[in-house]
């Protein structure tokens, strides 16, 4: 369960970036290709943020899918598997566009906090 580490390392960021101000939510993106579950992510943010400064803050995942563009024809589709391939020509020379991602894009600090 990779989610644990990777979850602590976003603990750890956006403490250090808040600066002791109050969090009320964390948008993290992640690719479809980074094979990061969702729950798993959610479930290790509860268990390390419990009884501590972020207990009350909610992380939200995006999932950003994984699209590729074909050098061949220039079709951009959108991948549901981990065949890297051109929906059009089933091509195999392709350009991932998205899908790799994994960051945190943004986090609130609590109302009336400056």
């Amino acid at each position: 369960m990779h989610e644990l580490s990777l979850c602590q390392a976003i603990v750890e960021t956006v403490e250090a970036r808040a600066g002791g101000r109050p969090l009320e939510r964390v948008d993290v993106r992640i690719g479809h290709l980074r094979q990061v579950v969702p729950d798993s992510l959610l479930f290790s943010w509860e268990m390390l943020t419990a009884g501590t400064a972020l207990e009350a803050c909610e992380l939200v995942v995006e999932h950003v899918p994984a699209v590729v563009r074909c050098r061949a024809c220039a079709v951009e589709t959108t991948l549901d598997w981990p065949v890297l391939a051109c929906a059009a020509c089933d091509g195999l020379d392709v350009e991932l566009l998205t899908g790799k991602e994994f960051e945190i894009a943004s986090f609130d600090v609590g109302a009336g906090v400056r």
